[in-house]
């Protein structure tokens, strides 16, 4: 007789870590330059507005301000960080 356990619990319990993925900081909340708004594999969300973009496509904040999800075309979505202060309004409609 073969000497084998069946292919059972004991060839399993593996599992990968999750990887934490999604959005950080929501729609109308104020944020600090730097915060992390959205943690994504690809660009579900682009960047907006006084957005950066990481190499592994996380979206930034740039300025201090706050947060909001807008569309971009028809299927696209955008983060964009908008100033709170009237001075910073003001430095970027100029820019």
């Amino acid at each position: 007789m073969a000497h084998k356990k069946g292919t059972g619990s004991t060839r399993n319990g593996r599992d990968s870590n999750a990887q934490r993925l999604g959005v950080k900081r929501f729609g109308g909340q104020v944020v600090k330059a730097g915060n992390i708004l959205v943690r994504q594999r690809g660009t579900k969300f682009h960047p907006g507005n006084n957005v950066g973009v990481g190499t592994d496509y996380t979206l930034f904040a740039l300025v201090e301000g706050v947060v909001t999800f807008e569309r971009k075309g028809k299927s696209r979505k955008k983060v964009s960080v908008y100033p709170v202060t009237p001075e910073a309004n003001v430095a970027v409609a100029e820019a």
